[in-house]
């Protein structure tokens, strides 16, 4: 699933359509208009999180490009777009296999700008002050949710709790003050971080914990399970990555035929 840098990303490459009128526009998309939009031009290419918005004078489109999607501006793939904008001069601009809905044309009354870690807008207080209200939580899944840190994505996540030294399944409300400062801070460094790799190319070359097999610090292998609510893959070492509060057990590794999680008792 493409995170909050590489939807950063899109909007860069896009930004030319800004201020252009659409002439034509198709797709398999259910539930859009797409005779409505042509004769709209482009008031503004906005990202928050995960969602890539499209904002024309009487709607906007919100694009969400799930696990596999896939864009391609000027080109296309032998394949139906799920939206395809085309303009005059014959650039084009296509999306596939994924989440197309139009909203409402006035995208400061429905977004929460402070929530996004790649805007100016981020912040990091709101989302102390939000993580500080579910201390139950795990940080697994603190980290992967959207009105805390919108575009945050579990390679951001994986990489993030390595970085800051923090098992998944510590529970927000145990980490030490400074510790939860540390998440929030990482949360958007790492980001920008991710930003600057991906433009030139280089990302996977930094991970240090996400997908990995040995810890880099320890040198032991790194434990792999689907941990909390969103079940979504953690790689993360037991050494090196405390668990607040400490744990009577430790999850196993794990694989495809068997998936293992401990819960640490609660603060």
């Amino acid at each position: 699933m493409p995170e909050g840098p590489s939807i950063v990303i899109l909007r860069e490459q896009a930004a030319g359509f800004a201020g252009r009128t659409i002439t034509h526009a198709s797709g398999n998309s259910k539930g859009i208009d797409f005779d409505a939009l042509a004769g709209q031009p482009i008031v503004a290419l906005r990202s928050w999180g995960k969602h890539f918005l499209i904002q024309l004078p009487t709607l906007a489109l919100r694009i969400h490009l799930l696990m596999f999607g896939t864009y391609r501006i000027n080109e296309r793939k032998d394949a139906q777009p799920r939206l395809s904008l085309g303009f005059d001069d014959g650039e084009e601009l296509n999306f596939y296999t994924c989440s197309v809905k139009t909203i409402d044309a006035d995208l400061d009354a429905q977004y929460d700008w402070s929530a996004d870690v790649m805007n100016d807008q981020w912040n990091p207080a709101q989302a102390l002050k939000k993580l500080r209200a579910a201390p139950d939580m795990l940080v697994c899944d603190a980290l992967l949710d959207q009105d805390i840190f919108s575009g945050v994505g579990n390679i951001i996540k994986n990489e993030v709790l390595f970085r800051i030294r923090v098992h998944p399944l510590s529970r927000v409300g145990a980490l030490p003050a400074a510790k939860l400062r540390e998440l929030v801070a990482q949360a958007r460094a790492y980001s920008f971080d991710f930003l600057k790799w991906k433009r030139a190319l280089v990302l996977k070359q930094h991970w240090l914990a996400h997908t990995k097999r040995i810890c880099p610090r320890c040198d032991i292998p790194f434990h792999k399970a689907h941990l909390g609510k969103t079940n979504r893959r953690s790689f993360f070492c037991t050494r090196c990555q405390k668990q607040y509060p400490a744990a009577l057990l430790t999850p196993v590794r794990s694989d495809s035929r068997q998936r293992s999680q401990r819960t640490p008792p609660a603060s």
